[in-house]
């Protein structure tokens, strides 16, 4: 009976599957955010941006955007961003300082007026110069300032649920983030709010890997609230740069690095 009941055991073990060693949801929203704002240490890309409001009309921008980790591991980086066209918003720069345990500085530098204006940590989740896309959204939010959990998992994506920690900052209740298996990148974020319907809603439409990196290239942000939707394509990418500290200043919101720009 007894060599009977090992052999059982035995035919039992054959034919159940063996679930693989699980993954923290914090450690895949870890590797998403390095993948997706941290690749290459450093970048330089021309974004073209249309917004389209609740009726279809399109309004275009077309942006260069330049990032630097600064060499650290710590999560600190620098963010320049500088409009070519339309005429309204030519030789406009926005700025992104994102600090690690603190709020990110932020500027918008306008030309119209010669004036620089402060972006205060309450405006970080308010509308990116008339897009869907917010303040928050250009360089992303800290993993430790949401609780993750682990949703579930398909053959392609990790799905996870975000909580944040501190909810009377933002607007939202929750989001959900399926991110690639592969690649690690969020290839779609719902955002619920208080009643628990989807409201804001981001998607991957096209990946591709340039200087080895797999790279969102055209991707899009929809209000289903207020309608409309924006859709940002990204071209001429190139990692790695070396550049300056300098830029990521000030002095550099009025009279840009354009050698670094083209």
């Amino acid at each position: 009976m007894k060599h009977a009941l090992l052999g059982i055991v035995s035919l039992l073990t054959l034919i159940t599957p063996i679930k693989a060693e699980s993954i923290e949801a914090v450690d895949v929203i870890k590797k998403a955010i390095n993948a997706n704002y941290y690749a290459g240490n450093s970048v330089r890309t021309t974004v073209d941006m249309d917004i389209y409001d609740n009726q279809g009309r399109k309004r275009v921008r077309r942006l260069t955007m330049l990032r630097s980790n600064l060499g650290l591991n710590d999560g600190t980086q620098k963010y320049y961003v500088y409009f070519r066209k339309p005429s309204d918003v030519k030789k406009m720069v926005f700025m992104a300082w994102k600090n690690v345990g603190r709020d990110d500085d932020r500027w918008l530098y306008l030309p119209a007026l010669d004036l620089v204006k402060r972006i205060a940590a309450s405006d970080e989740r308010t509308s990116f110069v008339g897009s869907h896309f917010y303040y928050e959204d250009v360089s992303g939010r800290e993993v430790t300032e949401d609780k993750h959990s682990l949703v579930k998992e398909t053959d392609a994506h990790y799905v996870i649920k975000s909580m944040p920690m501190e909810p009377n900052k933002v607007e939202f209740s929750y989001y959900v983030n399926w991110v690639d298996k592969k690649t690690f990148l969020p290839m779609k974020v719902e955002y619920y709010d208080g009643n628990n319907k989807t409201y804001r809603t981001y998607e991957v439409k096209t990946v591709k890997t340039i200087d080895t990196y797999p790279t969102a290239v055209d991707v899009q942000m929809e209000n289903s609230q207020t309608g409309g939707k924006t859709i940002l394509h990204y071209s001429n990418i190139k990692y790695k740069l070396n550049l300056p500290k300098s830029i990521f200043t000030e002095r550099y919101l009025r009279k840009p690095a354009r050698r670094y720009l083209k």
